[in-house]
């Protein structure tokens, strides 16, 4: 009978795996990097009940194996009703304070309080979520036993369990990763596929014939892709820079090689360099090697920034490499943003550096997300070292990033892992929101590089070691905008920061992934020193790019 199937499910759950699950439940609903909605909650805390089942039902087969007694069956049922009891206890505790710990993180970033926590919702979807997990992991072990009886008619009984188990990892894996993934990952690509070929009207055609995408341009609007049309739209003209500066202004420079704009990645490169150079790049004073995001957006408050601070004597230059999501194009094709950022690299520095040097611009390179490591990963120390590009400004640079990982692991001991300083500060330096960092201990060298990141950015600070060790930006003085309440925890910790990591750029501007247009200001002075910005002209731009997002 249907009714008889809830109560038979339950008896059949191990008493140890019941325990654990409760306290990873519990430790589920602790605060972390990001403000959760209570729909994702459930989630992660019916993935962190099972996590802590299956620990504990892993815990038992070991005490069994090393030959101790289970309890006889009087005590069996006592200990079930006494760890019955503890669980709901420990389960209603922490339901009922989740919403305050949900506060101290939504409260530093400026967001109005949960009203309810709508516990009863939690524990109902991490109810559900649990019961199919362990459903799924019932018809594994019931496969596993089937393909090790076969095999035991032919093969000794532990070698059988052996072949059985790696059989149904096979098969299990073959599911997931030969049909239901590349099955989601078709409809995703051809689903964004479609955005990216997508022309809005919302977004304007450049009107100067001599613009990117334009009639004298080398580059068809049509093909340069929907973020590239937005990149291009949002040029600012001379005259709105003037108008807010007081002062003359120049119209910035900006080029986009769309997927569709030439065959080949090397031609793409080629195509955008001789663009670049038609639209006068090398005769502004600033030219930047700009890296967009998986999906080929570029953050405009970035560039937009940088072009108020130089008055319009700025140029920069972009190369679509994907129009999937960042995590999707990690996944699917990890190796061809890199490849990519590489190829433009190549051609611009190679022009750049036939130029006189008295009379090129400065050249730097600029990426977001996905887009800073792929900038890191564009040229070689080797490559650039006779004659070194100026600078980078690298903003949420994700935990892969290998730059970032070196420098930040040789950071000085003093300084904390989410604001590192980096030995005498003459290279490489660390901003966050507001935050400069302090005197350093020398003037900068022939090249600088900033990084921009917020302590509460799960792509920068997710660590896959959290599943067994606390993540050293845990450790000493927390950064501004993250919860004095968050702990670690063996392994819910790491499924806290998955979930942070999809919900990076829900935050309000500002916070997690989600980077301000104000914020890029000192970060870009210190990288390219613009003349003749006063503090009052800084603080009047900042409340300009702050009150248009």
């Amino acid at each position: 009978m249907p009714t008889e199937i809830i109560p038979r499910f339950t008896r059949s759950l191990s008493t140890a795996g019941v325990l654990l699950g409760a306290l990873f439940f519990a430790a589920s609903l602790a605060p972390s990097l990001i403000p959760r909605p209570f729909a994702v909650q459930g989630v992660l805390s019916g993935f962190s009940f099972a996590a802590g089942y299956g620990l504990g039902v892993l815990l038992r087969w070991l005490w069994l194996w090393l030959g101790f007694r289970e309890p006889q069956p009087r005590t069996a049922s006592v200990s079930k009703l006494v760890a019955s009891t503890v669980c709901l206890t420990i389960v209603g505790l922490f339901l009922w304070r989740a919403s305050e710990w949900q506060d101290s993180v939504r409260l530093l970033m400026g967001l109005d309080p949960v009203q309810r926590g709508r516990p009863l919702e939690v524990a109902g979807i991490a109810a559900a979520v649990f019961a199919a997990v362990v459903v799924l992991a019932r018809i594994f072990r019931r496969l596993k036993r089937f393909l090790a009886a076969r095999a035991g008619r032919h093969v000794p009984g532990r070698l059988s369990n052996i072949i059985g188990a790696v059989i149904a990892i096979a098969l299990a894996w073959s599911l997931v990763d030969g049909v239901l993934l590349r099955f989601a990952l078709r409809g995703l690509d051809a689903s964004y596929q479609q955005m990216d070929e997508l022309i809005e009207s919302d977004v304007e055609r450049p009107v100067d014939p001599d613009r990117t995408g334009r009639d004298a341009s080398l580059i068809a609007w049509e093909g340069v892709g929907r973020r590239g049309r937005e990149f291009l739209a949002s040029t600012p003209s001379s005259v709105e820079l003037a108008a807010f500066l007081g002062t003359p202004a120049e119209q910035p420079v900006r080029v986009y090689a769309g997927l569709n704009s030439a065959e080949s990645v090397a031609e793409r490169a080629a195509l955008a360099l001789a663009e670049l150079v038609r639209a006068g790049g090398f005769e502004k004073s600033v030219l930047v090697i700009v890296t967009p995001t998986g999906t080929g957006w570029i953050d405009p408050g970035a560039i937009e920034t940088l072009e108020y601070l130089h008055r319009g004597d700025v140029a920069s230059v972009a190369m679509q490499y994907s129009y999937l999501a960042s995590h999707l194009a990690l996944l699917v094709e990890p190796s061809y943003g890199a490849e990519a950022a590489r190829a433009l690299f190549r051609e611009v520095y190679g022009h750049w550096t036939r130029l006189p040097r008295e009379s090129r611009p400065r050249l730097y390179l600029h990426g977001l997300s996905l887009g800073a490591m792929n900038s890191d990963l564009a040229s070689d120390l080797w490559d650039v070292i006779a004659d070194p590009f100026h600078g980078a400004l690298w903003a949420g640079p994700p935990f892969t990033s290998p730059t970032w990982r070196s420098v930040t692991e040789e950071r000085v001991p003093a300084s904390p892992f989410w604001l590192p300083r980096f030995r005498d500060g003459s290279i490489v330096r660390f901003f966050n929101q507001g935050v400069t960092p302090e005197q350093e201990d020398a003037a900068w060298g022939p090249m600088r590089i900033i990084y921009l990141q917020y302590a509460s950015d799960p792509i920068t600070f997710f660590d896959p070691r959290s599943a067994w060790r606390e993540p050293p930006w845990m450790e000493g003085e927390r950064g501004p905008d993250v919860s004095p309440r968050l702990r670690w925890f063996p392994v819910v910790t790491l499924l806290q920061l998955t979930v942070d990591v999809a919900l990076a750029n829900s935050t309000p501007v500002g916070f997690g992934h989600n980077y301000a247009p104000e914020d890029y200001v000192d970060a870009w002075i210190a990288v390219t020193d613009p003349p003749g910005w006063k503090p009052e002209d800084i603080a009047g731009l900042k409340a300009r790019l702050a009150s248009a997002r």
